[in-house]
């Protein structure tokens, strides 16, 4: 009998199906407080007096940490209960965001982004891969992508309402909301999930011979292009719609929220679509990211330009996450924990990186400047993929 037989077989679909809500909602929490940053860099810079290339380490450091803590915290957990550490993960989070919120010195709140960071990693590796278990194998599909639909979640709400709050009582109290509502899906975490028994420890042998496959290593490549792209502009489109596009701080929140919706939409759509051709839907996602990021900086210099680009883009990367996390779990189908850790620790790594020389091209050039490189980077991503094969 298998780990997923065990753990759906005395469960009603209701509660399996509140698992994956609890579950959507932890991963909603990391990558809303993972990305809140990008509405707050102004102010935050503005408070430590510290460059924006600078405040986005604050957008750094999680990733790069998440890039370790996934195979590190998954390999040293072994076989403990994954309801457990699901839990004890959610608590580190709630503590890093009142770490924020009360910080007087700038190292302070990077140290809250090392905490965030090891929870990102860990939680991510170990929740995405969960579907199967909590509702079985034939409503998986489904139910991945409701988990993944968290990802743009995080951009539609948790961004433009952390932006709305900063704005009005500084951004402070963003992460102070955020750690009581971490504290909530604490509690929804242990009361829905079922006992989850590892289904095997996942060994760093196993993911020595993932990274061996062409087809992951095609997929590492794919995502680390598309991910350095979205990230090294994405992080600082709140200088751009400031600085190009002359949006006030109140309609910015908008802005945000208009591209985290069309997110949503990308993210279901790219979930049906990769049933029938995985490689020409992340090749189409990767090519609108490219074309809207370049043609920001010159089409992007009226209201409504800006607002339709921002459509287009939030649409596209909707199907990033959900594109490279499938594209994994087809290269190693029958070790699911593994292949969640090697999808979250090149995409973390990634995020992480692009933010970082963002930040340098910010600081050397401008924020135009930015945007068009990382249009180059997802460009070269549809590059890759038209010569590969059908996914």
């Amino acid at each position: 009998m298998t780990a997923s037989t065990l753990d759906t077989s005395a469960r009603t679909p209701l509660k399996g199906w509140l698992a994956v809500l609890a579950v959507t909602l932890g991963i909603f929490s990391l990558v809303t407080t993972e990305i809140l940053p990008i509405g707050l860099l102004t102010p935050i810079g503005e408070d430590f007096r510290i460059t924006p290339g600078t405040a986005g380490l604050t957008m750094t450091l999680p990733g790069f940490l998440a890039a370790l803590a996934a195979p590190a915290v998954t390999v040293a957990a072994g076989r403990l209960d994954r309801r457990i550490l699901l839990c004890a993960l959610m608590v580190v989070l709630a503590l890093s965001d009142v770490l924020a919120a009360t910080a007087h010195a700038y190292w302070a709140v990077l140290v809250s982004r090392v905490l965030v960071g090891l929870v990102i990693g860990a939680f991510w590796a170990i929740g995405s891969g969960l579907a199967a278990r909590l509702v079985g194998p034939e409503r998986a599909g489904t139910a991945t992508a409701v988990i993944f639909s968290a990802v743009p979640l995080g951009s539609v709400l948790g961004v433009p309402a952390g932006t709305f709050l900063g704005e009005l009582f500084g951004w402070r109290a963003a992460f102070a909301v955020m750690a009581v509502f971490t504290a909530g899906v604490l509690a929804a975490l242990a009361w829905a999930l079922p006992p989850l028994p590892s289904a095997g420890a996942t060994r760093l042998g196993v993911l020595r011979e993932m990274t061996r496959r062409r087809a992951t290593r095609l997929g590492l490549l794919v995502t680390v292009l598309v991910v350095l792209a979205h990230f090294g502009t994405y992080t600082y489109v709140t200088p751009l719609l400031r600085q190009v596009t002359q949006v006030s701080p109140e309609l910015i929140t908008v802005f945000l929220f208009v591209y985290g919706t069309a997110g949503i939409a990308g993210n279901f759509v790219a979930g049906a679509a990769i049933a029938r051709d995985l490689r020409l839907t992340f090749l189409t996602a990767a090519g609108l990211i490219g074309a809207v990021t370049c043609a920001l900086p010159f089409l992007g210099d009226t209201k409504p330009g800006a607002l339709a680009l921002l459509v287009v883009w939030g649409f596209a990367y909707g199907a990033v996450p959900v594109c490279s996390g499938t594209w994994f779990a087809r290269a190693a189908p029958r070790t699911p924990e593994a292949a969640s850790v090697l999808f979250t620790s090149s995409f973390q790594a990634t995020l992480s990186a692009g933010a970082l020389l963002g930040g340098l091209v910010v600081d050397a050039v401008s924020v135009p400047a930015v945007m068009v490189t990382g249009g180059v980077a997802a460009l070269l991503a549809v590059a890759v993929l038209s010569r590969a094969r059908s996914a």
